[in-house]
């Protein structure tokens, strides 16, 4: 644990969701662990990125957090307050402060609705405020994210991609959050755009005192922005610790693996140990053991009997792993 996450704005224990798998005719015949017991905290203003291949659990994880999964156990403390099995009224209110913004902003945008509408109505769920106290905030939160009032009067379909995503921005800063879940948020943006929606991220980041769990594919952006690093694979952190120790020396081998994997144009890629191969198997049919052994060239008998658990090691780096890199 980090050394200023000792009152952490969330921490998340043993956090697990299971999804049920039925047959054609209804009836369950297991379950699909999408996550499997994660446990982090995120310090106030800390950006805590969460990487792994699709199907690891990253965006159910974020989902869980912000009530749109149903947690099937552990505990999530959300600035001090169980949060887990939130009640109608309680979840109201902790989704003023813990916002989750959606990988495709548009699908999260009522077509039907103006962009001005879109902003105004989750002031007129949460909020008591006047019509024109709300056209203030709408006005205040365009201008953090750099677009102009004229944006007020069009659709969703009328704006750029990387408008779409401000708009997402400004929608969830409507409420004042201390802690924003992004996931994906440059994906499908051409460089360009990602730049500047990044250092909008980090700007707002400044100006509103907000965390961030930063949740993405690209290892190279999680690199830039985020402090610390958790790598997520079947449901599970295999390991976590400041980015710097992450990338620069990884433990685990799928950690490893997915720097292995990273394009690379002139130069010298991050880490040569080693290439992921096959594909991971079905959250629904987990091997024994540890869950990644199977794709895994360091693979030993006590991988088979055992899952590992997440290890602290030196400076806030753990790692799952029975035959660790550093070892």
């Amino acid at each position: 644990m980090p050394p200023d996450s000792q009152n952490p704005t969330l921490a998340v224990e043993s956090l697990v969701t299971h999804f049920p798998i039925r047959n054609s005719f209804g009836i369950r015949t297991g379950w699909l662990r999408a996550l499997d017991g994660v446990t982090l905290d995120v310090a106030p203003g800390e950006v805590l990125g969460v990487v792994g291949e699709s199907g690891c659990g990253k965006s159910t994880f974020g989902k869980t957090l912000c009530g749109i999964h149903r947690a099937s156990g552990g505990r999530i403390v959300f600035q001090g307050e169980d949060a887990t099995h939130a009640g109608s009224a309680q979840a109201k209110r902790l989704r003023r402060k813990l916002q989750y913004c959606y990988q495709d902003p548009s699908a999260s945008l009522d077509p039907n609705w103006t962009i001005g509408r879109s902003l105004a109505e989750p002031l007129v769920i949460h909020t008591r405020l006047s019509a024109a106290e709300r056209m203030a905030r709408v006005h205040a939160a365009l201008e953090d994210v750099g677009l102009a009032r004229e944006h007020l009067s069009l659709y969703p379909h009328e704006i750029s991609g990387g408008q779409q995503r401000r708009v997402g921005l400004a929608r969830i800063l409507m409420l004042q959050p201390s802690l924003v879940v992004l996931d994906e948020p440059t994906a499908g943006l051409d460089l360009s755009v990602q730049a500047r929606v990044l250092r909008l991220l980090m700007d707002l980041r400044e100006r509103h005192a907000l965390s961030y769990i930063f949740i993405s594919h690209d290892l190279s952006v999680v690199r830039l922005i985020c402090r610390r690093v958790a790598v997520m694979y079947l449901g599970r952190v295999v390991e976590i610790g400041p980015a710097e120790a992450v990338f620069g020396a990884p433990s685990h081998p799928y950690t490893a693996a997915l720097l292995s994997a990273l394009p690379v144009v002139g130069g010298e890629r991050i880490s040569e140990r080693f290439r992921l191969e096959g594909e991971p198997p079905s959250p629904g049919r987990l091997p024994g053991g540890c869950r990644f052994r199977q794709r895994c060239p360091r693979a030993g008998p006590a991988c088979a009997q055992q899952e590992p658990e997440l290890t602290p090691g030196g400076e806030g780096h753990a790692v799952a792993c029975h035959f660790p890199l550093a070892s």
